[in-house]
């Protein structure tokens, strides 16, 4: 009997953030089948690891070649060397990038290589960096695929990457529908106190520049009705989302928990869920306020427009501008009987599309391929 799949990822960090959690979900489905080895660009960030489950062999790599440097040929041989003897190497987002060029110049005897890209960093929410452009489309051809979330990932692969149609494999992402449909857990997020008649505003999000949250605090400080703005999440920019909200005098409206794992245990806590990044593909968080039946606002970024139900269409906003978010916003803070029918139909539409086990099944299908070893997942 042959033993457990050996799968190197390459994360740009592996804090928990969407692509780590789609990670960490797949090795959690994998069980005693694959053995993972992670490399986290930014040393530091490993935080996603807590979120493995028992039973999952898996180790954080101590001492790897840098993933991150300028080009050098005897930094992508190192990574090349680190390559060998894994059955698949997973790879993730630009800060991982030189992985795939290790491969490529490299290449000789290493495993088949996957690429994920997910979205875009603070440098290129605005637009994509021409050089950048450049370097994917020459590392890539070393990939057996590029693996991507949304329909906007999927059109910049194919036209700014140059990369043939056959490479690029969209799978949109998918979360347990049925834990999100169970009652949430009262007391899943310390600090809330549920007040009369008060409208909850939820978001989950790393506090980063590039989820621009000063703008959602921006947009809720000029709502009328009453309400209480939540943030769930941990980064950088939780002084300056603290700031923004004293200069809106809404600082006793907002609660900043940190980073809460298992959504399923909160999201239903909510009553809308909301986005306000500068850039996004796929959010697994959108994902989770549907399956959680929430009504979902948002600037129109990504796949967003196409995610939620046509019901919830006039809640996304064609500009992620704070008036325009304010706008989306209000109408469902005022409105129960607003945010049920259109959170039901969110919910149905994430029941039948974003269900994990179809998306479980699509990467596993992925990943067995490029080895060659259909059922090895199994």
């Amino acid at each position: 009997m042959a033993g457990p799949i050996r799968i190197l990822h390459l994360h740009s960090s592996f804090s928990l953030g969407g692509k780590e959690a789609r990670a960490v979900q797949l090795m959690n489905a994998w069980g005693d089948r694959a053995r993972h080895v992670i490399v986290s660009g930014v040393p530091e960030a490993v935080g996603a690891q807590d979120a493995i489950a028992k039973g999952v062999a898996f180790e954080i790599a101590q001492n790897p070649p840098p993933l991150k440097g300028k080009p050098s040929v005897a930094r992508y041989e190192a990574i090349a060397r680190f390559m060998r003897g894994f059955d698949l190497v997973l790879t993730y987002n630009w800060g991982a990038i030189d992985g795939v060029m290790a491969r490529r110049v490299f290449g000789k005897g290493l495993p088949p290589l996957i690429h994920h890209e997910d979205g875009f960093n603070e440098d290129e929410a605005y637009g994509l960096k021409r050089e950048r452009n450049l370097y994917r489309r020459i590392a890539l051809s070393a990939a057996h695929a590029l693996a991507v979330p949304s329909q906007t990932l999927e059109t910049v692969a194919l036209t700014a990457w140059k990369q043939p149609r056959e490479r690029v494999r969209r799978i949109a992402n998918g979360v347990d529908t049925a834990l999100y449909a169970e009652a949430p857990q009262p007391k899943a997020i310390p600090g809330l106190v549920r007040r009369e008649k008060e409208i909850v505003i939820g978001a989950i999000a790393g506090l980063r520049a590039v989820k621009d949250l000063p703008l959602l605090v921006r947009a809720c400080g000029g709502l009328s009705g009453r309400f209480k703005l939540v943030i769930v999440g941990e980064g950088p920019e939780r002084d300056t989302i603290t700031q923004s909200a004293a200069a809106m005098g809404i600082a006793d409206k907002l609660l900043l928990p940190g980073f809460l794992d298992r959504p399923y245990r909160y999201a239903g806590l909510f009553d809308i869920l909301a986005l306000s990044s500068r850039s996004e593909q796929f959010p697994i968080s959108v994902v989770e306020g549907m399956a959680a039946g929430l009504p979902i606002a948002s600037p129109a970024v990504g796949d967003v427009p196409r995610m939620v139900a046509p019901e919830n269409l006039p809640f996304i906003a064609e500009h992620g501008t704070e008036v325009r978010l304010r706008d989306a916003i209000q109408p469902l803070v005022l409105d129960s009987d607003l945010r049920k029918r259109v959170g039901a139909a969110n919910r149905a539409k994430a029941e039948a599309e974003f269900g994990a086990s179809l998306m479980i099944e699509r990467y596993q299908s992925l990943y067995e391929e490029a080895m060659g070893r259909p059922g090895a997942l199994d």
